[in-house]
């Protein structure tokens, strides 16, 4: 992870300086053709799966906005951002008046991402208004993702969303909608992306200096770059081996290698493959619950859903106490290993 991009993954380039998207044509056409109109609505709510490009697409259609300021004489098509433009040299360099984005803060203190956005990133918002009213621009703001807005933010973000500024476009990125308040939802027009199809994945990497991938890992990484990056640069598939061999063990054996994968993802800059586990057993728990709800076995489809609700709550606790991340794992990896699931 970059110590300049905080949450940027090994070998992945920064949304805001990538001048390629792969896979999301209808959704460059659509957001084209709305802000073309003139009729655009003033926030739009991006959603997909983490890593197939929703921030991408977010920095590449602001640069567009800001790059023709009048609808009329839009292009038609969103092209690729000319590096060299001034737009786009204050983009990458995050010194765009007209444009703030939103993520989760660095504390200061422990130099680590924080886990939520909080209503002072969103205060951020009403200053950066404030300060450019009157200047007759169009004034972007990016949240990426509104998933990780705490209580406080969500509520600060949806009155600016009630009574939005003049000129002013908010491009709201999600991974799972349904986290968000509804209010916020209601607000916003939705624009869903799907997962890159094998090709669009390939060329994305590919464009990243990876080719010649493993075909199965094309098919792991569920059509997101950061899936395949993940397994690409942070051991990804031999976490998914370490977490398949503990399901299959017994005994002493299980124990170890429970043990084993708990000090994987327990060490030091361990976070990002951390949170890729914790994805691939939510995975896995809810295909192995739609898989026994498709054969009648309600009772176990129940119990394996009851468990991940239970595992997320454990997590959460775990997180927001600073709890020993090994003893957390060592008893979600038992849990699933019961007979049972």
């Amino acid at each position: 992870m970059s110590d300049e991009r905080p949450g940027l993954l090994d070998g992945a380039i920064w949304p805001a300086e990538n001048t390629k998207l792969f896979g999301h044509d209808q959704a460059q056409a659509f957001l084209s053709q709305s802000y073309r109109s003139g009729k655009g609505h003033h926030a739009v709510l991006i959603e997909g799966p983490e890593g197939i490009g929703k921030a991408t697409l977010a920095f590449r259609f602001a640069n567009y906005v800001l790059s023709n300021p009048d609808p009329a004489t839009a292009p038609a098509t969103i092209a690729d951002p000319d590096a060299a433009s001034s737009v786009s040299r204050q983009i990458a360099a995050g010194a765009s008046h007209n444009l703030l984005y939103l993520s989760r803060p660095v504390d200061e203190k422990t130099g680590k991402v924080k886990s939520a956005i909080t209503v002072d990133e969103v205060r951020r918002a009403g200053r950066f208004f404030s300060q450019t009213s009157g200047t007759g621009n169009w004034r972007i703001v990016i949240i990426d993702p509104a998933d990780d807005m705490n209580r406080n933010a969500a509520n600060a973000i949806l009155k600016i969303l009630e009574e939005p500024p003049k000129r002013a476009l908010f491009l709201v990125l999600s991974h799972a909608p349904g986290k968000l308040l509804p209010t916020i939802r209601s607000r916003c027009l939705p624009l869903k992306l799907s997962p890159l199809d094998n090709g669009a994945l390939g060329a994305a990497l590919a464009n990243l200096g990876v080719t010649g991938s493993d075909p199965s890992m094309i098919s792991i990484a569920k059509g997101s770059v950061g899936e395949a990056l993940k397994l690409l640069n942070y051991g990804g598939g031999e976490i998914i081996a370490a977490y398949n061999e503990v399901l299959s063990a017994q005994g002493p054996t299980a124990r170890k290698a429970m043990h084993r994968l708990a000090d994987a993802l327990s060490g030091k800059d361990s976070d990002t493959i951390f949170e890729f586990f914790v994805s691939h057993v939510g995975d896995d728990l809810m295909h192995r619950a739609r898989h026994a709800a498709q054969a009648g076995e309600l009772s176990a489809a129940e119990r394996l859903a009851r468990l991940q609700s239970d595992i997320n709550e454990r997590l959460a606790v775990s997180d927001a106490y600073n709890l020993d991340r090994k003893q957390t794992i060592l008893s979600i990896l038992s849990d699933i290993q019961q007979p049972g699931l």
